[in-house]
């Protein structure tokens, strides 16, 4: 029997799982991972650190599962897109990596759009900028650390990063960097006119060879295995961006199915056979399926907000429930069932990390009132939290013909009940969860098993390893109610977009 490792790296934690070839998750080791926020806006993390973390997950999931290196077929790795994560000419790391959620260039994508830089950008990547693109990071970094700009060796992405660690090769994954800004999505391959663009021609030999998601990009070192517990010359494939690895874990390699993620970043995407050019869209980008792209609205906006919730402000809760050997998640999913839609709740705007509406946007609770208690505030963050999936769900069917057949949801959304019925109702649509616990993993031993050979094609793959539930139909009484506190959403987003700028002020003043 062959076994296939599949590694995320999240924005909240790092996770190895081993599949066996039939998409059976023997086991999985997870640790949470340790941001740094030296300012606000700033989202930082020990690079050493990172990688050890991942040494300690794979050796766990190996440990835990039993299973002999020996069998291990192959590694695939996945990661947050966007941030960055530099190694320098002194091989070491040169800073701590940037993670997605990060904002402090904002002010750059809106200087590039309001000088035309934007305009003529899309024109090649057929993307709009975000701030937490690695462009916009290496132009702050230019301009406010220029000694480490100027020591760069290699430009990485999450998991390319953790993929020169595994193997010594430094290589950049095509869907990653397709969506980092840095590619000519029309010929997949880098090209100089973006850097000049951005005003960083300078950094051009920075950039790592380009490889795909589905091939073997190194083999596992020595060094690599006596600190991960796998067998040095274990083949490594590509990889690639986490929306890829859902997505192919989810088993959407249809254009007629949604793609939806509620993890740190609220992802809605679908594959088609050529980008969206019109600008409706945030982002286009290379589909590890080839001949496809994958069409993104997404933003930090997603169940990271609900950890936050859980953590600063249910930690009695939570230590309550563990001590009685229960989940804090069954607890609060319990809380949400017992106020039901009709009861009127704050409107939850989950701006915590950043907006998909304002650069400066703040997470808000908008209705407050004495009656409210944790219960109440816990349906409204689910709510918002759909509601953000619903602005970014709304574009992307401005951009097609018919409505999705089906959505496919992941993340901490799609482990309650409760909370997927919310998304079937408040999308209209219906809705079904993956059965697999770590989804991005499964993508990548998805991706892994085709690599060398267990199945004859990525399609073959995805055909036998993955399992979904069953539908999750709308109802449609509950949508209409959705509908009218939607509006209420939306309305909130317009009164207060005047506000954030002003409160951006404030917050600078007070570093």
């Amino acid at each position: 029997m062959h076994y296939f490792i599949g590694l995320d790296n999240g924005g909240t934690s790092t996770k190895a799982a081993v599949f066996d070839s039939t998409g059976k998750e023997l086991g999985s080791c997870g640790v949470s991972t340790a941001s740094l926020t030296p300012k606000p806006g700033y989202v930082e993390r020990d690079m050493e650190e990172m990688w050890q973390a991942n040494c300690r997950v794979v050796k766990g999931a190996l440990e835990k599962t039993g299973v002999s290196p020996e069998d291990v077929a192959g590694i695939g790795i996945s990661g947050h897109g966007k941030g960055l994560y530099l190694w320098g000419k002194d091989d070491r790391p040169l800073r701590n990596g940037i993670i997605s959620t990060d904002n402090r260039a904002w002010r750059y994508p809106l200087e590039w759009k309001k000088d035309g830089t934007e305009d003529q950008v899309f024109e090649i990547s057929c993307q709009h900028i975000m701030a937490c693109q690695p462009v916009a990071l290496l132009a702050w970094l230019r301009d406010h650390e220029p000694e480490h700009y100027g020591n760069i060796r290699w430009i990485f992405e999450c998991k390319d990063y953790i993929r020169f660690r595994l193997t010594g090769e430094a290589k950049a994954e095509r869907t990653d960097y397709s969506g980092a800004n840095l590619l000519n999505l029309k010929t997949g391959d880098y090209d100089p006119k973006l850097l000049e663009l951005f005003g960083l021609k300078e950094i051009e030999d920075a950039l790592p060879p380009l490889c795909n998601a589905t091939e073997i990009a190194g083999v596992v070192t020595k060094e690599a295995a006596e600190l991960t517990g796998l067998k040095a010359g274990t083949p490594v494939i590509g990889g690639m961006f986490d929306i890829n690895a859902c997505a192919i874990g989810s088993g959407v390699m249809d254009p007629d199915q949604v793609c939806m993620i509620a993890g740190t970043w609220s992802i809605n995407e679908y594959i088609r056979r050529e980008p969206v050019l019109d600008g409706k869209v945030l982002m286009n980008s290379l589909f590890a399926l080839p001949g496809y792209y994958l069409i993104e609205e997404s933003s930090p906006t997603s169940a990271g907000n609900f950890e936050w919730f859980i953590r600063q402000l249910l930690p009695e809760a939570k230590e309550q429930a563990e001590a009685a050997g229960k989940s804090i998640y069954d607890l609060v999913d319990r809380w949400v069932e017992e106020i039901p839609p009709t009861v009127f709740v704050p409107t939850f705007l989950p701006f915590l990390m950043a907006s998909n509406v304002h650069p400066n946007a703040k997470g808000t609770l908008v209705g407050l009132n004495v009656s409210h208690t944790r219960k109440h505030i816990a349906r409204s963050i689910f709510e918002g939290i759909a509601f953000c999936h619903r602005y970014h769900f709304e574009k992307l069917l401005a951009t097609r013909k018919t409505p999705p057949s089906v959505i496919r949801l992941s993340g901490g959304a799609a482990h309650a009940r409760v909370w997927a019925q919310m998304f079937a109702d408040v999308m209209k649509v219906p809705v079904e969860t993956v059965k697999a616990g770590e989804v991005g993993a499964l993508g990548c031993a998805i991706a892994c098993a085709a690599a060398v050979g267990e199945y004859p094609s990525l399609d073959a793959a995805v055909q036998a390893m993955t399992r979904v539930s069953e539908v999750i139909k709308p109802d449609k009484r509950t949508a209409q109610i959705y509908d009218r506190k939607y509006e209420v959403y939306v309305k909130a987003l317009a009164c207060l977009d005047g506000l954030w700028d002003d409160m951006q002020k404030l917050a600078d003043e007070s570093d």
